[in-house]
């Protein structure tokens, strides 16, 4: 824990600054993709990369660049250079914004170090929780090269765009945990069938928002866009693809789709029925808090699948289903035995 009352204020205060900002970058790494603008930068450069083009010289460098790639020469070889910008804008902005994360939690865990603010268990929580925004960065290129020649994808390859979006909210969720640690907050006195619940499920939420990066790296929302059937089948006919075989799990249009819608329906189902058993519990706010999210997460996928998934929807689905996370994360703890250890009392 921190050594004062003062000190656990402020490194508080530092994990809700530290929190939205990952949340921002989240809904920005979001309208990155759904703007096509991931591959506008080819290269990575950590210290230099910081800086935009300076001049029109510096412009056609980065635009001959990127007609190296498959995107342009396949998909956008019509591209003018003002087209170029705008999508090098919101990819440079993704970056930058990454470096300034960074730069706030370094600089933070600094002056609480340099102060003396936290103990050794603390510290190197704290630690951890930059070492996983570091990694973040390189997981970020590594998703950017499979569309950039490391493969033959003329964009990003879904697994590692759902790699890069998972540890996204392995960190916002460990910044929530830390900052629940932290506080005064009790934990309630919760019966073992109502903690395995609060388990499963943010286990279903995780892997939820996983196949709903699948369906966002393949962009198979706008394939299917009837309810509650697609294409007219209650189960596709097209769910295994010829030349995909089992890789359809991860790769096809259809059995991601079909996988998210049936993780929602499940999500939903486990959601009401712990709800139903919190009743009269000491945690039966918190489910149903947990349990009114999903079903407006829900209902705002099918909103947004029948609209053919436009942007402004599609961001707004992406962002509640954080919220959602968040959520499940904050139950997870709460449902926790109150004699668990936490750094409130270590």
């Amino acid at each position: 824990m921190a050594k004062s009352d003062s000190a656990n204020t402020w490194i508080r205060r530092w994990l809700v600054v530290i929190g939205l900002m990952v949340y921002a970058m989240i809904l920005i790494g979001g309208m990155t993709r759904l703007t096509d603008s991931g591959l506008s930068i080819t290269e990575w450069n950590v210290i230099s990369g910081a800086l935009p083009p300076l001049g029109a010289d510096a412009w056609a460098e980065e635009f001959r660049k990127y007609q190296q790639t498959a995107e342009f020469q396949q998909q956008n070889y019509n591209m003018t250079m003002g087209e170029f910008q705008y999508i090098y804008w919101w990819e440079w902005g993704h970056r930058l914004f990454g470096r300034l994360i960074g730069l706030v939690a370094m600089g933070g865990l600094a002056v609480f170090l340099i102060r003396r603010w936290v103990g050794r268990t603390l510290a190197l929580r704290l630690v951890v929780l930059i070492l996983l925004g570091g990694l973040q960065g390189a997981i970020g290129w590594w998703m950017v090269a499979s569309g950039i020649g490391e493969t033959d994808r003329i964009d990003v390859a879904p697994y590692r765009l759902m790699t890069h979006f998972m540890l996204a909210l392995v960190i916002i969720g460990y910044t929530v945990w830390l900052w629940l640690d932290l506080g005064r907050g009790r934990r309630v006195d919760t019966p073992a069938l109502l903690r395995m619940a609060a388990v499963l499920i943010f286990a279903l939420v995780f892997v939820q928002m996983a196949s709903g990066a699948l369906v966002a790296g393949l962009d198979a929302g706008r394939s299917y866009t009837d309810w509650p059937l697609m294409a007219g089948e209650a189960f596709p006919s097209d769910y295994v693809e010829p030349g995909l075989g089992l890789r359809s799990l991860f790769e096809g249009r259809a059995a991601t789709q079909f996988n998210h819608r049936s993780l929602a329906y499940i999500l939903w189902a486990v959601s009401l029925g712990a709800l139903f058993l919190a009743r009269g519990k000491p945690a039966a706010r918190d489910f149903a808090i947990l349990a009114t999210l999903v079903t407006l997460q829900a209902a705002w996928g099918i909103m947004t699948l029948m609209n053919t998934a436009p942007l402004e929807l599609a961001i707004i689905h992406q962002a509640l289903g954080v919220v959602v996370f968040i959520a499940a994360v904050r139950l997870v703890w709460i449902t926790r035995s109150p004699r668990a250890p936490g750094l409130a009392s270590s």
